[in-house]
């Protein structure tokens, strides 16, 4: 027990020149470091997009496992979450579809992704037009396309 007070009569809390230095510490860091993040936002939405192509690529092709085919431009990506009621209609849909959340998301900008089957580039393209929502573009504005991603 006598071990114990002098343990507590010996040990003391932080100065207040400890609590500044260690404030001013993180004030630096966080003026260092806020800017580099601030700046990714857009980045992200890229990625984002790139991941969602990725999943419907995925998608696509367990259709194309069931049904023998891709869904048409006119049946677009919608035809993963629900039995396309136009075009050739699928023999072995998929209860439940082929998307996980059962609904296809707009592109992180807003706008939808762009669906054609049979695809310029391949069997069929998926698209994102990037922040503008137009054709070609730089930089953010730049389209991401499943043919271009590894």
């Amino acid at each position: 027990m006598n071990n114990q007070v002098s343990v507590l009569k010996n040990s003391r809390g932080f100065t207040l020149i400890e609590l500044m230095v260690v404030i001013v510490i993180l004030s630096i860091l966080a003026v260092w470091v806020a800017p580099k993040i601030m700046g990714r936002p857009e980045q992200a939405k890229q990625v984002k997009a790139r991941v969602d192509i990725e999943g419907f690529e995925t998608a696509l092709k367990l259709y194309k496992l069931d049904n023998g085919m891709y869904p048409t431009t006119e049946q677009g990506l919608e035809a993963l979450v629900s039995a396309p009621d136009t075009g050739k209609i699928p023999k072995n849909w998929r209860e439940g579809g082929y998307i996980e959340k059962g609904k296809i998301a707009n592109d992180p900008w807003g706008n939808p992704y762009a669906y054609l089957c049979p695809g310029v580039h391949g069997e069929y393209d998926i698209i994102s037009y990037g922040a503008d929502g137009e054709p070609g573009g730089e930089g953010y504005d730049k389209d991401i396309n499943n043919w271009e991603i590894e």
